[in-house]
C-alpha cells in the first residue's frame, strides 16, 4: 500500500516533507517539447517508461507525439496498460512460464511487443500465446555493442527471424538495436562513432532479412544520450529515449553538441539539513534510501560551494567550501540524482511543482515493478 504523500496541492516547496521526489513541471514540459522539436517527425518516438514508472507521465509523452512506451519488465507493462497506455513494447527478454502467461494475458488487452534473442524463447513465447489465444509483436534483440542480451548480427539474427515468422501467433515486428553503453560516453564524437558502428550492424542484418524475403517493418532503439545520432544514421525507424524527461547528474557530465538538444534538470530530491556537526559539514536526511549513487553522488542544485560527498542509509554528507553560503539546521536543499531511474524506484509519489508551489501529486504506479 502506498504511504502518505509528503505534500498536498497548494503547499509551497519549502513546506514539503523530506526526503521527497520533486518534479519541476516547467522544465519537464520543456523537455517534452525539445524532444519533439528535435525529432520533427523524422522517426517515431516510443518513450521509455522504465525511467519514470508513471502512467501520468506516459500519457503526457503520448500526447506530445510518442506512439507508446517501452518497459523492461512485464509488471511495468501491466502498470502502463492499466494506466491507459495502449501500445507497449517490453524491450527486454521475458523468460519463465509465469511471466509469459502474464505477458500473453496483457497481449489480449493492448498492442504489445517483446524482444527475443534465443530460439527456445521463441518456442516458449509461441506456446504461451497459443494457450491464451493471443498474438504479440516480436523483435529480435541485436547485439550492437552492449554486451548484455542480444543475438549476433547477420546470419544468427536471420535464423531467429525465420523461427519467429514460422510461429503462427507471433508477428515478426523487426529489430531492437540499443547501445546502452554509448549513452554515457562523454565525448560527443565518440558517441557518434559508436552509433555509426551499430548502424552498420543494423543495415547488414536488415539487408540479409530482405534477401531472405523476411520483411523488417521497424528498427527500434536509441537512448537519451545518442538518439539524434540514430536519427542521423537513418537506420532506425523508432527511438526509445527515457531519461530526457528528467536528466540526471551523470548525463550532465556528457559533452553536449549538435545535433543533440539540451534538456533541463527537472527531477530533484528535496532534503533537509538535519545536523551541522562542524562549520564545513552539513548532514542531510537523504542518503542511500533517497537517491541512487550507482552512477555517482547527487549534485547540490544551485548552491555553489556545497558538494554531496557520501551517503549511508539515511544520511547524506555535504561539504561546505570556506566562502560558500552555509545552510542552517532545518534548511532544505534540492539534489539532482546521480541516476534518475533507480532513484525514482525509491519513491511512491512525484511532488509536481510549478513556480515553487505544489500543483499535483502523481503516483509512481510501477514502483517496485521489477518482475
Amino acid at each position: 500500500m502506498s504511504v502518505r504523500a509528503p505534500a498536498v496541492v497548494g503547499m509551497r516547496l519549502e513546506e514539503v516533507d523530506t526526503p521527497a521526489l520533486i518534479l519541476d513541471l516547467g522544465a519537464f514540459e520543456t523537455n517534452l517539447r525539445r524532444l519533439s522539436d528535435a525529432v520533427s517527425g523524422r522517426v517515431r518516438v516510443r518513450a521509455h517508461a522504465k525511467t519514470h514508472k508513471c502512467p501520468e507521465i506516459a500519457r503526457r509523452q503520448v500526447a506530445a507525439g510518442a506512439v507508446g512506451v517501452c518497459c523492461q519488465k512485464v509488471s511495468e507493462a501491466e502498470a502502463m496498460v492499466e494506466g491507459g497506455i495502449a501500445d507497449v513494447l517490453v524491450s527486454n527478454e521475458v523468460v519463465g512460464r509465469g511471466k509469459l502467461e502474464r505477458l500473453a494475458a496483457l497481449a489480449r488487452r493492448a498492442q504489445l511487443g517483446v524482444c527475443v534473442d534465443h530460439a527456445d524463447n521463441v518456442r516458449e513465447l509461441q506456446a504461451a500465446m497459443q494457450a491464451a489465444s493471443a498474438r504479440i509483436d516480436v523483435y529480435i534483440e541485436l547485439e550492437v555493442g552492449m554486451h548484455r542480451c542480444g543475438v549476433a548480427p547477420g546470419a544468427p539474427a536471420v535464423a531467429l527471424a525465420r523461427a519467429i515468422a514460422a510461429s503462427p501467433d507471433l508477428r515478426f515486428a523487426g529489430i531492437h538495436a540499443y547501445h546502452g553503453r554509448a549513452q554515457h560516453i562523454r565525448s560527443s564524437d565518440e558517441r557518434r562513432a559508436v552509433i555509426r558502428s551499430a548502424a552498420a550492424a543494423v543495415r547488414s542484418t536488415k539487408g540479409l532479412l530482405e534477401k531472405s524475403n523476411i520483411p523488417c517493418p521497424i528498427v527500434t532503439g536509441a537512448g537519451s544520450g545518442t538518439f539524434m545520432f540514430e536519427v542521423e544514421m537513418g537506420a532506425w525507424d523508432e527511438i526509445q529515449p527515457g531519461s530526457y524527461v528528467f536528466m540526471d547528474w551523470d548525463y550532465a557530465r556528457n559533452e553536449w553538441a549538435p545535433p543533440m538538444p539540451r534538456f533541463e534538470h527537472s527531477l530533484f530530491v528535496l532534503a533537509t539539513v538535519m545536523s551541522r556537526p562542524g562549520p564545513d559539514t552539513a548532514i542531510l536526511d537523504a542518503g542511500l534510501k533517497a537517491s541512487s549513487v550507482d552512477s555517482g553522488m547527487p549534485g547540490v542544485w544551485e548552491r555553489p560551494g556545497l558538494v554531496y560527498t557520501r551517503a549511508s542509509d539515511e544520511h547524506g554528507w555535504v561539504e561546505i567550501a570556506p566562502r560558500a553560503a552555509a545552510p542552517g539546521l532545518g534548511d532544505k536543499l534540492l539534489l539532482v540524482p546521480g541516476h534518475c531511474d533507480p532513484t525514482v524506484n525509491l519513491y511512491d509519489w512525484y511532488v509536481c511543482v510549478r513556480a515553487g508551489v505544489v500543483e499535483a501529486l502523481w503516483p509512481i504506479s510501477a514502483r517496485g515493478a521489477v518482475y
